[in-house]
Order: structure tokens, then C-alpha cells, then sequence
């Protein structure tokens, strides 16, 4: 054989080996980048190309230890084999010639065989990933006994170095979620209210019924022992569907109300045959749940009991407030606003330049939904119980305060509440 057939023969051997290069670097970043999620899904599809992604991404470890030995291998015959053939064509004293073919292989290794290949595996990853996964599996077969070696090897370095884990971190699938969803909505493809619900219903499990109930303040009440004519006219004349009955004290609720059935028995009977053994008779039993029930718990609690209503109380039994399904559907989707309700919007008024007036009592998670702000909810439910449990004490009207990177005014008090104030996001060098 001629030299020039052999240096022709060694030129593509060395094409062929960035093709497998090629191959092997594009295969590691489309394994890798393909969404877990959306592999899942195509195996439920029944996709058996997804099956065999899936359970490469199983093992891991195995895969792209197969993959970067393969493809650092290959690159090294060829680059070996690039300086072979310009020693053949220009001799080994040419020490020019050497480095031009060092430089080239090496400028054609990064560009043809990790760069163009990784860039194309990102941007199609599914399509990629479904294509090598069973290529990919074949040279795991093939390579592993080499690839154990390797790891061997590698797990006596760790222990050397003192970084060797028994376990691999665990990710918070939520936290993943509620990353993946805030990622969508800076790039713009998840609105805001879009963001706000999907967020809320992870939180779920972390708030309490207590953080969302209405306070026993703001709740209407029927005193059981009232005339029969003035019960039924607050029940006619309110606006909520059921109502609450006590006796003797306000913490001793002995039933719950539907105004509807009350309506029927006086469409049927007639207002004046109401009695208050009637109206006893269509009470139903209150259900108590303590103030440390997570949303999640008391939402499947509604559907499996089929109730809207429930009482909340604290750990010595004391009313705390009441809990409807309405208030934990409104913590998932928003304000559901009739023409009875007060809507944020109007506990929320600008005054211009960044400034709000904001009544004491505003939820703090719908404050923070309408205006996009952060003020932290963990310590109290409304803009006032913040105020309070930031200051360690019930601030005087007219008092300023500047938390959280917010500046808080306070307008109005009585007693010991916080009825109105005006709040303004400072600067980010006020902060500082």
C-alpha cells in the first residue's frame, strides 16, 4: 500500500471517529437535558423509545460514565491519528506543520464535536434523545467492564478526598415545581395569574385553616334565642347562604343554618308557623376543626364529607372563626367576588407615586397577589397583625415604620385595632 493510501486511509478514520464523537457528545446533553416530566408522560403514551430514555436516565451514573470515557477515547485516537499523518506529510522536524495540525484537530474537536453537537441536542432534545437512547444502551453493554474500573477508581479518589456520599441530595419536588413556574413566568409564557394559582396550590399544605378563615370579628352570628320574627328577618336579610347559631354565649355555636331551607319551610307554611322549634329542627350539627388543619387536609375533609361549612377552634375549644370551602377555593384561584362581596381592590387604594392606603384588616396573601409584593406572611394573616408583630407593640396613630423594605404609615386606629394606613415599596437604596 502507497503512503498516500495510507495517509488517505488515517484521514478518514479520523472523520469517522467526530462523527462518533459527534454522536456521543450530542447523546450525553439530550439525555440529560430532556425533562423527567415529559419522559414520564411519553411512557404513559406508550412511546417504547422513551421506555429505553427512562430507563437510561435510571442509571445515570452508569450512562455518562459510558458516554464521556467513549467520546474522550475517540477524541484521543483522533487527535493521536491527526498528528500520525502530519508527521507523515511534512515530517517530524517540521515543528510548524505539528502545531498547525495540533491547532486544527484540536479547533475541529471543539467546534464539530462539542459545541454544534451539544447545541443541537438542546434545542431538540426529545427528538435527539428518542433517536440514541439505544445505541447509548448498546455501548453501555460493551464498555462495562471498562466503565466499572473507571468508577472504581473514582470512588476510591472521593474517599481519598473526603467526598464520598452515601446518598445523592434529594430535590424538593415542589420546590422544583414552584422553580419551574416562576422560570416560565420571567420569560413570559405563565401570566401572573396564572403563577399566583399554581403557586397557591402548592401552598396548601403549608398554610393553616387559621391563616385563611374568617375571624370570628367579622362573622355573622344568630343569637338562637332572639324573637322567631327577628331571626328570620336578619336571615332574609343577609347575604351569606348559611349562618351560624348560638345560646347562651357566642362560643357555644349549637348548629348551622342553610337560609334556603328556611326560605322553603316559610314559602310553604307561611312566616307566621315559623317556630323556634322549626328553625331548631333545620340546624345541622356543626363541624368543629382545630386552627392547625392545613388547607389540603380540610379541602379533601370537604369533599369526602361533602360539607361546605366547618367552625374553627383553638386547642381549649374557644371560636376562632369559620372556614367555608368558598374561602380555600378563593386561596387557589383569587377573589371570588359577588355583588354583596368587598373586593380588594377597594381595601386597596393608590394614591400615586407607589403609595397605597390599605385597610388594617387586608389579607396579606391578597396584598401581595394584587400589587405583586412580597410582604411576609408567616407571623399574621393581615397588613395590621404584621404591623404589630413587626413592631412588638400597638403602634400609635401616626407612627411610621419601615420593614421589609416597606414604609408603613399609620392613618387610623381604634382601641387596639389598625383600621386604615398607607404602605410604599422604599427603594432599593433605602433598603441598603
Amino acid at each position: 500500500m502507497s503512503p498516500e493510501s495510507v495517509w488517505l486511509a488515517e484521514v478518514v478514520v479520523i472523520v469517522a471517529l467526530l462523527f462518533i464523537s459527534f454522536f456521543f457528545s450530542g447523546s450525553e446533553t439530550a439525555l440529560t437535558a430532556l425533562s423527567r416530566a415529559r419522559i414520564f408522560k411519553l411512557v404513559q403514551e406508550g412511546n417504547k423509545r422513551a421506555k429505553q430514555v427512562e430507563a437510561l436516565r435510571d442509571r445515570k451514573d452508569e450512562m455518562i460514565s459510558t458516554i464521556l470515557l467513549a467520546n474522550n477515547l475517540v477524541n484521543t485516537i483522533a487527535a493521536a491519528l491527526t498528528t500520525a499523518v502530519t508527521i507523515e506529510l511534512f515530517g517530524q522536524d517540521d515543528s510548524i506543520a505539528l502545531a498547525i495540525g495540533t491547532f486544527i484537530i484540536a479547533l475541529i474537536i471543539i467546534i464539530f464535536s462539542e459545541i454544534l453537537p451539544k447545541t443541537i441536542a438542546l434545542r431538540h432534545a426529545e427528538t435527539v434523545a428518542l433517536y440514541v437512547a439505544g445505541p447509548i444502551d448498546i455501548a453501555i453493554r460493551l464498555l462495562s467492564p471498562f466503565t466499572r474500573a473507571v468508577q472504581w477508581v473514582i470512588r476510591g479518589l472521593l474517599r481519598v478526598l473526603g467526598l464520598h456520599q452515601e446518598g445523592a441530595e434529594q430535590v424538593d419536588a415542589a420546590d422544583v415545581i414552584r422553580g419551574t413556574i416562576e422560570l416560565h413566568h420571567r420569560e413570559g409564557e405563565v401570566v401572573k395569574h396564572e403563577r399566583d394559582m399554581l403557586g397557591s396550590i402548592l401552598d396548601l399544605g403549608d398554610l393553616d385553616v387559621s391563616d385563611v378563615m374568617i375571624h370570628r370579628k367579622h362573622i355573622e352570628m344568630i343569637d338562637f334565642s332572639q324573637p322567631v320574627e327577628d331571626i328570620i328577618r336578619r336571615v332574609v336579610r343577609s347575604t351569606h347562604s348559611r349562618l351560624p347559631f348560638w345560646k347562651d354565649n357566642p362560643d357555644n355555636v349549637v348548629g348551622v343554618l342553610h337560609v334556603k331551607d328556611l326560605l322553603r319551610v316559610i314559602g310553604e307554611r307561611g312566616r307566621a308557623a315559623v317556630t323556634h322549634d322549626m328553625i331548631e329542627r333545620l340546624l345541622t350539627k356543626p363541624w368543629f376543626i382545630p386552627e392547625n388543619t392545613t388547607l389540603r387536609e380540610q379541602l379533601i375533609a370537604f369533599r369526602l364529607r361533602r360539607r361546605h361549612f366547618a367552625v374553627v377552634v383553638d386547642e381549649y375549644g374557644v371560636l376562632m372563626g369559620i372556614l367555608t370551602l368558598e374561602d380555600i377555593i378563593e386561596e387557589i384561584v383569587g377573589e371570588i367576588d359577588d355583588e354583596h362581596d368587598r373586593v380588594v381592590g377597594q381595601e386597596v387604594i393608590s394614591l400615586g407615586g407607589g403609595t397605597y392606603r390599605v385597610t388594617g384588616t387586608t389579607s396579606l396573601r391578597d396584598l401581595n397577589r394584587h400589587l405583586d409584593w412580597n410582604l411576609p406572611d408567616e407571623d399574621a394573616s393581615t397588613v395590621g397583625g404584621l404591623i404589630i408583630h413587626a413592631a412588638r407593640a400597638i403602634p400609635e396613630q401616626g407612627a411610621e415604620f419601615s420593614f421589609f423594605g416597606y414604609r408603613f404609615y399609620i392613618e387610623e386606629k381604634r382601641a387596639n385595632q389598625i383600621l386604615s394606613l398607607r404602605i410604599c415599596k422604599q427603594p432599593e437604596e433605602a433598603e441598603a
